[in-house]
């Protein structure tokens, strides 16, 4: 039974339920990010939070060798890994500290864009809200509250933590040298032959030889030469590489 028009709008309205973030360049091109949870945001401040208390326990036994001086100097430097160490990183290494790096994890501002000083300090001060009335639970609750799983330290900064995606490699194509197709392909009948090509690895010798039979009558040869011939006609499709 169709549905209504009130009904049609009603969903149309309805975001999907997912974890994707939608963001819109100014060219017109929507992009999705995954916004990372509270659970992996939790290991990869674990994981900095090591990091800093072994590079403090550092300077403090090397420091404290020099007496009074060395202490003061430690203390500085205390102030520096503790308010400077996040942002430096996420400034500087495309909004991975060494923790969101293990985890695969980046912030970025809210459209999409590298984060810079500004958004960064501003999260990163804010922690002393986040961390009340203690071990972060203003933080936390602001996380599992928020559909893109924002501390108040991201909201107010406009940024978001997201997992840095990677684009996957493309398929390699088998040896064969670039041939022509006897007849004109369309655009679905080019990635029909591609796909085939690219993922005949993945397929046994007979299903390989199966299905490139059916083409052995249009592609003009017999069938024992049809995959070779498709492998050809695919190499062909790439162009010189």
């Amino acid at each position: 039974m169709p549905l209504d028009p009130v009904a049609r709008f009603s969903r149309a309205q309805c975001p999907p339920l997912d974890t994707r973030y939608r963001v819109e360049t100014p060219e017109g091109i929507d992009l999705l990010l995954r916004p990372a949870g509270l659970v992996p945001r939790a290991l990869a401040f674990t994981i900095d939070l090591l990091i800093r208390g072994l590079l403090l326990l550092a300077i403090y036994v090397v420091l404290g060798l020099l007496g009074k001086f060395g202490m003061g100097l430690a203390t500085i430097l205390l102030f520096l890994v503790t308010w400077w160490y996040m942002v430096l990183f996420e400034v500087f290494n495309q909004g991975r500290s060494p923790g969101k790096q293990l985890l695969g994890l980046r912030v970025v501002h809210d459209d999409g864009t590298p984060v810079g000083w500004a958004a960064s300090l501003t999260r990163n001060l804010l922690r002393f809200v986040d961390i009340l009335p203690f071990g972060y639970t203003l933080g936390i609750l602001s996380c599992l509250n928020h559909p893109a799983f924002k501390r108040l330290g991201d909201i107010a900064a406009g940024t978001l933590v997201v997992y840095r995606d990677t684009a996957p490699a493309r398929p390699s194509l088998p040896q064969a040298e670039p041939l022509h197709a006897p007849f004109a392909l369309d655009l679905l009948e080019q990635r029909a032959l591609l796909g085939f090509a690219e993922r005949g690895a993945s397929l046994s010798g007979e299903r390989r030889a199966e299905l490139a039979a059916i083409l052995a009558e249009p592609l003009q040869v017999p069938a024992e030469q049809a995959e070779q011939r498709i492998n050809g006609i695919a190499r062909g499709l790439l162009g010189p590489a």
